[in-house]
């Protein structure tokens, strides 16, 4: 099975940047679909962006649109999501997930593959 490892959290000054990482182990096939989530303290799971793996089509949640982009480096089997402008309302514990189900995946519950997460706070 697919196994997930992000990386690049931190604590960040409201108005600044964070790139993070998710390497995923084994081969990603050229039908899944990656993404991200994020869970803030006290609030439901909300879905961030999606990337399919082929032909790199994305898709943003309302809130991030604009200022984070999700993209993908296949040789290194790596998908990345590139944060600017955050807020402290960004907080979050962001986890990256895949999906084996072909396509653009752009619900919590398509995606079958999970890692365990990554904290990002952003300070006022």
């Amino acid at each position: 099975q697919v196994q997930l490892v992000e990386s690049g959290g931190g604590l960040v000054q409201a108005g600044g940047s964070l790139r993070l990482s998710c390497a995923a182990s084994g081969r990603i096939f050229s039908d899944y679909g990656m993404g991200w989530s994020r869970q803030a303290p006290g609030k439901e799971r909300e879905f961030v962006a999606a990337i399919s793996w082929s032909g790199g089509r994305t898709y943003y949640a309302d809130s991030v649109k604009g200022r984070f982009t999700i993209s993908r480096d296949k040789a290194k089997n790596t998908v990345y999501l590139q944060m600017n402008s955050l807020k402290p309302e960004d907080t979050a514990v962001y986890s990256c997930a895949a999906s084996d189900l072909g396509g653009l995946r752009r619900q919590l519950r398509d995606y079958r593959y999970w890692g365990q997460g990554t904290q990002v706070t952003v300070s006022s």
